[in-house]
């Protein structure tokens, strides 16, 4: 058994129903909604500033980069003086260095979201519940997994009855 997924009528009962699981001690909880809902990240716990810092280190390699390779090549592989200007004319490396700092830091961001997410993943445990098509039309679904330290099978389709779930599945793993 992979967990048990509860399907909600609204996004404001998933948020609501998010919260009180995070509340009830549960930390292996993810949901999933047709759309982004404001303040569920929160609700689960969600709050990684990982991708952030992976910008900020691709960004400063970019930089770090486009002028290195024009220092190096204007002062010591091809030293052409042009118009006077001197050898390491900074404000000339200016353009380069920005957009390999822009390129660089989209890219390790990319890079690092499908790391960071475990993608690509073709196939998930909740696609064997039948009523989670929905989730990219009008379903509103929280899904507890059994491998969470307080997950009990009777005690968690409980608690999540009684936060108002209109379904509570079993997810086969």
């Amino acid at each position: 058994m992979y967990g048990l997924m509860a399907e909600f009528e609204t996004a404001e009962q998933l948020v609501v129903a998010s919260r009180r699981v995070a509340a009830a001690g549960y930390r292996r909880i993810d949901a999933y909604s047709p759309f982004p809902i404001q303040g569920l990240g929160e609700a689960l716990g969600f709050r990684s500033n990982a991708i952030s810092k992976i910008g900020l280190t691709g960004g400063v390699v970019g930089a770090l980069t486009g002028y290195g390779m024009q220092f190096w090549v204007h002062t010591t592989a091809l030293p052409i003086n042009v118009g006077g200007r001197p050898l390491n004319s900074w404000p000339s490396f200016v353009p380069v260095t920005f957009e390999l700092a822009v390129l660089f830091s989209a890219l390790s961001m990319l890079v690092g979201l499908f790391i960071l997410n475990g993608h690509p993943e073709p196939y998930h445990p909740v696609f064997n519940v039948a009523s989670f098509g929905r989730a990219t039309r009008d379903g509103f679904f929280l899904c507890v997994e059994a491998d969470d330290a307080l997950f009990d099978p009777q005690r968690t389709r409980e608690l999540l009855r009684g936060l108002g779930a209109t379904e509570v599945s079993d997810v086969p793993g």
